[in-house]
């Protein structure tokens, strides 16, 4: 393994328990990786690669750093097998990952306006920085109680049956607890951005209406939270729709409304056009909303210092009024 994947994947730890350590320590970290991915100057980098791995050495907890939420029990986590070994670090999370949560959680006299669900995009990594970090933290301030995802990412190399099930397990485990959090059961919605996107839907069509987790994994022992619908109530969908043309079993399925995202220089526009129209086809209520002059990936960037697509910050207002509306019918 090259001393610079060894690195990076060394700090895909960092990034995705990010809120666990300084947030301007993490930010100068993201913009060391991708100055070391950048650059040219075979002399450079390697005074650059130095600088990110001092960076990671000097890295502290903070003292009242959150604790991982855990998805599965140890010996019953649904699983196709096939996942193995990890040559080269190839992919971020190794074969032995275990999904996991955060919760970002209001203070007691704060009455919450819902839960809501964020999984970053990518093979996760430091994307988790921007697109679920910060945006945990937007919406926190929203008035949600919010939390991370950490779960097995979309076909990068898990199966679209994984991704989902980790994200149907992090709703019912909110379900479950939905008293102690102030909330009602039907107040649990799912954001996931690009490949995050993606996982919010395999949710959506492996696990919703009467689907069990038992249908895809056969060795699967159910629990508790089994019991518990696995689909979120509504669905945030940031630059992440499905591939234009990739057909699901409506008949199986029961799918939340859902609000869609994306800049008008995002090539995800071209399989928006696709998956919505198939959406309204099956009669499902969903909501669209584009911003002009917007490329891909740009959720949560003010945590970067990158204010070059003030419009498009317009997305968390219009999501919050948006689940605000979903539940409101539900009443």
């Amino acid at each position: 393994m090259s001393r610079i994947r060894e690195a990076q994947h060394r700090s895909v730890t960092y990034f995705e328990d990010a809120p666990c350590y300084a947030k301007e320590e993490l930010v100068r970290l993201h913009g060391l990786r991708r100055r070391v991915l950048e650059e040219k100057d075979e002399k450079k980098a390697e005074e650059l690669l130095a600088e990110f791995e001092s960076a990671m050495d000097q890295l502290q907890k903070l003292p009242d750093a959150p604790e991982r939420v855990y998805l599965w029990e140890e010996g019953n986590m649904p699983s196709s097998g096939k996942y193995l070994e990890n040559p080269d670090a190839w992919y971020n999370h190794d074969p032995e990952f275990r999904p996991y949560l955060y919760e970002f959680l209001l203070p007691e006299d704060v009455t919450p306006k819902g839960a809501l669900i964020l999984c970053a995009g990518g093979d996760h990594g430091d994307c988790v920085l921007h697109e679920a970090y910060q945006s945990c933290l937007d919406f926190h301030e929203l008035g949600y109680q919010c939390f991370m995802l950490l779960n097995r990412t979309n076909r990068m190399p898990y199966t679209g049956q994984e991704c989902g099930a980790d994200a149907a397990r992090a709703i019912r485990m909110i379900r479950k607890h939905a008293a102690d959090y102030r909330i009602r059961e039907d107040q649990v919605a799912f954001a996931g951005f690009s490949n995050g996107g993606l996982t919010g839907e395999e949710c959506i069509r492996y696990y919703s209406g009467a689907q069990k987790v038992t249908d895809h994994f056969p060795d699967y022992r159910p629990d508790e939270l089994d019991q518990y619908p696995g689909a979120p109530d509504a669905f945030v969908c940031v630059y992440g729709p499905r591939w234009a043309g990739t057909e699901i079993d409506y008949t199986k399925v029961v799918y939340p409304p859902v609000l869609f995202a994306v800049g008008m220089e995002d090539s995800a526009l071209d399989n928006l056009h696709w998956t919505y129209r198939d959406l309204l086809a099956h009669g499902v209520r969903a909501e669209v909303h584009t911003f002009t002059g917007v490329p891909h990936g740009q959720a949560g960037v003010s945590i970067l210092g990158n204010y070059e697509y003030p419009n498009f910050e317009l997305w968390k207002p219009l999501a919050d009024a948006f689940m605000q509306q979903v539940y409101r019918k539900k009443l």
